[in-house]
C-alpha cells in the first residue's frame, strides 16, 4: 500500500537517509530533524520512527554509509593503481575527495562523537574500521619490509597531514599570502607528497 507522498512500505528508510544526506550538506548535522524530514517527504511525523528510534540513529546510518563509500573508494583506487606508491597516493586523494566533495558528511564522520560513543552501533563501527583498514593496507603495501610500528606510525602521521590540511582549508585558515605563488593544485600535490613521506 502506497504511503502519502508516493513512498511504498519499505523504502521510506532509504528516502530518509537520502534526505538526511542532503540536509547535512546544506546545513550540517544540526540541520537534520526527523519531523522536518517527514514533512519534506510527505509522510506523518510518526512514520520515520518506524525506521529510526531517534535522530542520532539516523545520523549514525548516514555516517555508516559514508564510511562504506570511503572504503569502497579506497578499494577502487588501490585496484586501479599500477604500483603500491600510486595506490597510496590515490587512496589519500580519495580521502581528500570525500572531504572537499561532501564536507557535511565528512564532518559527520570525523568531527562528531558518533563513532566514539559508548553505544555506537556495530553497523557504524564496522565500516569505520574497514575504512581505516583500507588506508592502513595502502600504507603497508607501499613498504612491505616495514614493521608493524613503522606502518602504524606512517598511517597515523600521513592521515594527520591530510586531516590537518582539510581542517585548514575548510576553516579558511590558508590565506593568499601564505600560499602564493603555489596554485591550489600544486598545494594539493605537495600535501599528497608529504603523505607519502611522513617519516
Amino acid at each position: 500500500m502506497a504511503k502519502r507522498g508516493g513512498y511504498h512500505h519499505g523504502d521510506l528508510r532509504a528516502a530518509l537517509v537520502a534526505a538526511a544526506q542532503a540536509a547535512i550538506e546544506t546545513g550540517g548535522p544540526d540541520a537534520v530533524s526527523l519531523r522536518d524530514l517527514a514533512q519534506s517527504l510527505g509522510v506523518s511525523t510518526a512514520a520515520p520512527y518506524r525506521h529510526f528510534p531517534d535522530r542520532r540513529a539516523l545520523l549514525s546510518e548516514v555516517a555508516a554509509r559514508g564510511f562504506a563509500d570511503l572504503g569502497e573508494a579506497y578499494a577502487r583506487a588501490q585496484a586501479a593503481a599500477p604500483d603500491p606508491l600510486t595506490a597510496l597516493r590515490e587512496t589519500a586523494r580519495a580521502y581528500l575527495t570525500l572531504a572537499f566533495g561532501r564536507p557535511g558528511l565528512f564532518r559527520l564522520m570525523f568531527a562528531s562523537d558518533l563513532v566514539d560513543a559508548a553505544d555506537a552501533p556495530a553497523s557504524l563501527l564496522q565500516p569505520a574500521a574497514a575504512a581505516w583498514e583500507g588506508l592502513y593496507r595502502a600504507v603497508a603495501a607501499a613498504d612491505p619490509g616495514a614493521d608493524l610500528a613503522t606502518v602504524k606510525r606512517r598511517a597515523i602521521t600521513g592521515w594527520s597531514t591530510l586531516h590537518g590540511f582539510i581542517t585548514l582549508v575548510q576553516g579558511a585558515r590558508l590565506k593568499g599570502f601564505m600560499t602564493e605563488p603555489l596554485t591550489e593544485a600544486e598545494l594539493l600535490e605537495a600535501v599528497l607528497d608529504k603523505t607519502l613521506k611522513p617519516d
